[in-house]
């Protein structure tokens, strides 16, 4: 038997059985030496465990403690996430990373708080609005782009093709910093979708994604690599 026939038969072998529908399967009981799960604990406490927002790690309430939860997965993740005090500070930050990144040219978009920080550096400028040309995109050493939200539960980064000045914005330079105010921390992912759905409600833009730290890959000998796929440093700032 050839290796394609054999592989062929081991699919027909397997679709014999019928696979089992999602969400069908027997839970297990708990034994009382188990630890509580955040299901078992929302049920105790009354609460909906609808969703799964219930299998995703809970975060608190109020500025201080959203911004501790991204900052604690922004370094598991290799994001650089700094809360700054006043929009001026992000001047002073990108100033040392330009200074110490030898960054010679910058791509953004127009937005109440690219904008101003953009120029600020001193650089020549690409800005996307109106059409470019991707190789010169391609040439910047930096973007620089708003955000939607920020998600503390996994450290994401909500960008969409209106908020970040395009698709290629945010993932063909190798340095993307992401500008956000502090109204724009929440704390799950179910509030980032319900977020989402009030601001575009019906006119939902034509690209959606959540960074998650920078690009990456493990795949050959797992041997984590940076900037695979997109930029290979992400650096957020917040005030």
């Amino acid at each position: 038997m050839s290796e394609r026939n054999a592989i062929l038969g081991r699919i027909r072998e397997a679709l014999r059985v019928a696979a089992t529908r999602p969400g069908s399967h027997p839970t297990p009981p708990m034994s009382s030496a188990a630890a509580p799960t955040p299901a078992s604990r929302d049920r105790a406490a009354g609460k909906s465990t609808d969703g799964f927002a219930r299998w995703l790690p809970r975060v608190g309430a109020g500025f201080d403690e959203l911004a501790a939860a991204f900052a604690a997965a922004s370094k598991e993740l290799r994001t650089d996430f700094h809360v700054l005090e006043l929009e001026a500070g992000a001047d002073i930050l990108l100033g040392a990373l330009r200074d110490a990144q030898g960054w010679q040219r910058v791509a953004s978009h127009r937005d109440p708080l690219t904008t101003r920080v953009a120029e600020s550096l001193g650089l020549p400028v690409l800005w996307t609005e109106g059409g470019y040309d991707p190789l010169e995109l391609e040439r910047c050493d930096v973007g620089i782009t708003a955000c939607d939200l920020l998600v503390a539960q996994t450290g994401s980064v909500l960008v969409t093709s209106a908020s970040a000045g395009g698709r290629a914005l945010s993932v063909l330079p190798p340095h993307h910093v992401v500008l956000a105010r502090r109204e724009q921390l929440v704390s799950d992912l179910p509030e980032a979708f319900r977020r989402l759905q009030e601001k575009y409600r019906q006119r939902y833009p034509s690209m959606i994604s959540f960074i998650t730290g920078p690009s990456r890959t493990g795949d050959i000998e797992r041997i984590l690599v940076l900037g695979a796929h997109g930029p290979k440093q992400l650096t957020v700032l917040v005030w």
